[in-house]
């Protein structure tokens, strides 16, 4: 398994190329930064590595602490961590949770100030009219929210697929040496 060093490294050597593909596919320097960005973002801050204390885990700062409860609940190198797709969407939407309770707090802490008699309604309509609006966007964009997704896909795959490899390479190095041993002793 290669060292956190080592996968961002990967991740920083593969952006360009990444990037340049995407840019000659979609025609669209738009969406190659859009899959740049999140790429970047899934590589280094939403890694599969955040299921134990790694290198994307401490780049969350004084916000690690959230990252906690899934450290708990996770099995290093999971399906649910470091699987194809599923990893993703389960590291977003854990991630989605705690934004969204951020949201909802900031809501009603505002609501609250400016209009102390009716925070409550003020505040359900606000929450309601921020997520119809956040769907609204990834339904009118659908290109953009795929390059989105995508970019933090190949950010969670290229760690997970550098920690495959590598496994696979010591296994078949292990293997080698025990044949190498076992003619050795034979001789």
């Amino acid at each position: 398994m290669p060292s956190g060093r080592t996968h961002d490294r990967i991740t920083l050597w593969t952006l360009p190329i990444l990037t340049g593909g995407v840019l000659l596919a979609t025609r669209s320097p738009l969406q190659a930064l859009l899959f740049s960005g999140t790429y970047l973002f899934g590589g280094m801050m939403l890694s599969p590595d955040l299921d134990i204390r790694s290198r994307p885990y401490k780049r969350w700062g004084i916000m690690r602490w959230m990252w906690l409860p899934y450290q708990r609940a996770m099995h290093h190198r999971s399906m649910l961590s470091h699987g194809p797709i599923l990893g993703t969407v389960f590291r977003l939407a854990y991630l989605g949770a705690w934004l969204l309770l951020f949201w909802v707090i900031g809501v009603i802490a505002i609501a609250q100030i400016t209009d102390p008699k009716n925070w409550q309604t003020l505040s359900m309509e606000q929450i309601d009219q921020g997520l119809l609006q956040l769907k609204a966007l990834m339904f009118e964009h659908p290109s953009e929210t795929l390059m989105l997704f995508l970019g933090l896909e190949f950010g969670g795959m290229s760690h997970a697929l550098s920690d495959w490899g590598g496994s696979s390479w010591k296994r078949f190095q292990r293997k080698r040496l025990k044949k190498t041993n076992k003619r050795r002793r034979k001789k």
